[in-house]
């Protein structure tokens, strides 16, 4: 109990820690350009792509499978489809913040992090069930991606009308379910090396679909210029260096 006590609360310092240095970033940075942003959110688009493709699925496909593996990628992009259906007809918080766009916007945005932060959790607890490796490396990934995540979330917030304090609490607020997600996904990785798998497919599908379904497009809606795309190579390079020396 102790070791997954202990991998529930890396989970959460690396899902707070992410998005508040973001959330910190963007108070210092009060001017952030789309090119900027665009950057560093295809930044961690490459990062996370490369860790999926070298390190989450070759280590799933040699715990449980091939099929295993691919029902877990499967299950993981459903469930995230569905998270973005229920945030999407959140009809309260349109409500709420309809007259003040960019605030709402900021909401949204945390909103829809927050609970994509759970599968990323599956992804540190049931990658420190494979090896401490590979949740080292995972973690280590993940805390990067949020940093862009956080900054997306604080400059609306604060913009739209939030205080600096109030903005940064809900960009830490955003990274808790992390913690719930490591607490899951190491418990199920005990039960079973085939549970590790169908874990570490699940947490590999979610997040390329956060990829290519949201980071990518989004970064393309800020700036259409080639540096974002260099950042992205750059995150893939970067991704397999720490797949390979890690």
């Amino acid at each position: 109990m102790g070791k997954i006590m202990n991998i529930t609360f890396i989970g959460l310092v690396s899902g707070m820690l992410g998005t508040g240095i973001g959330g910190m970033l963007a108070f210092i940075i009060k001017d952030i350009s789309n090119r900027f942003l665009g950057l560093i959110l295809e930044f961690s688009a490459g990062l996370m792509t490369a860790v999926v493709c070298f390190e989450l699925i070759p280590e799933a496909f040699e715990l449980g499978g091939v099929p295993l593996t691919i029902a877990g990628a499967v299950a993981g992009i459903v469930v995230i489809i569905i998270l973005e259906e229920i945030i999407r007809r959140s009809t309260y918080l349109q409500k709420k913040y309809w007259n003040t766009g960019l605030l709402r916007a900021g909401i949204l945005v945390a909103t829809g992090i927050a609970l994509h932060n759970l599968p990323e959790g599956f992804a540190v607890g049931s990658g420190f069930e494979a090896s401490f490796n590979l949740g080292i490396t995972v973690t280590a990934v993940i805390i990067i991606h949020d940093i862009p995540e956080g900054i997306a979330m604080a400059v609306p917030m604060r913009i739209g009308g939030f205080s600096g304090l109030k903005a940064f609490m809900l960009t830490l607020a955003s990274g808790i379910p992390m913690g719930i997600g490591a607490f899951f996904g190491a418990v199920l990785g005990e039960v079973s090396p085939l549970f590790i798998a169908v874990c570490l497919g699940f947490a590999a599908g979610a997040m390329l679909y956060v990829v290519c379904g949201e980071l990518v497009p989004e970064s393309k809606k800020l700036y259409l210029g080639r540096l974002p795309s260099l950042g992205n190579v750059l995150g893939i390079i970067c991704g397999i260096i720490i797949s390979t020396y890690n």
